[in-house]
């Protein structure tokens, strides 16, 4: 069966939930995630594309951001930060006759890495994707990006291997990326493994963590 592209809709969670990213959130995605720790391993190209003023991240993001796929606005639900913005995913590549797509060009405010955001993101749109009638999807990291290297293996994906100088990174340098991928077969166990860690928090809304800016 041939896969569907997925509807440009808000995915609602327990503890965030994905708006279709437009124009007029990117201030808010810029106080979100335009700081040196996001860029610093590789997101958006490297360091070198950070733009901390709004108008120079604006300007960035309206030519990084893949439009003719699903990108998406990671908003939190409920508690003192509800409706803030705080990071983006993106469901994209989509080929459909193979019945493949790409989740990534994921980043997220660092005050939430580590509290389920990511999770329960990754959930949802690995549950849209299926739900169409993908059979593969692909998931990408800088190989030199441990910490989402990390993130990936924990949520189940199958390591492929790197593809070696396969991306120019902003300045100019060559990145090696690592390839993973979770098919058809393997969703159900990588989606009771995702549920599970989802229904395993015990608060009713994700706060913020103080880490350094």
């Amino acid at each position: 069966m041939t896969a569907r592209r997925p509807p440009s809709a808000t995915l609602r969670g327990r503890f965030v939930q994905l708006q279709p990213l437009g124009g007029e959130a990117l201030p808010d995605l810029h106080r979100a995630i335009a700081k040196r720790v996001v860029f610093e391993s590789g997101y958006g190209g490297g360091l070198a594309a950070l733009r901390t003023d709004v108008d120079g991240f604006v300007i960035w993001a309206r030519d990084y951001f893949q439009w003719e796929s699903l990108p998406y606005v990671v908003r939190l639900l409920g508690g003192l930060n509800d409706g803030d913005a705080v990071g983006t995913i993106t469901l994209g590549d989509f080929d459909l006759e193979n019945e493949s797509a790409q989740l990534g060009w994921t980043a997220y405010d660092p005050r939430v890495w580590g509290t389920g955001v990511n999770t329960e993101c990754t959930l949802l749109l690995l549950t849209e994707a299926f739900r169409n009638d993908f059979g593969r999807i692909t998931i990408q990291a800088d190989a030199i990006n441990t910490r989402s290297r990390a993130t990936i293996e924990a949520v189940g994906a199958t390591f492929e291997g790197v593809l070696r100088r396969h991306e120019v990174r902003t300045d100019g340098s060559w990145r090696d990326t690592a390839m993973y991928s979770i098919l058809i077969d393997e969703w159900p166990a990588v989606r009771a493994r995702l549920q599970a860690k989802v229904d395993a928090i015990p608060a009713r809304s994700i706060t913020y963590r103080n880490v350094p800016r």
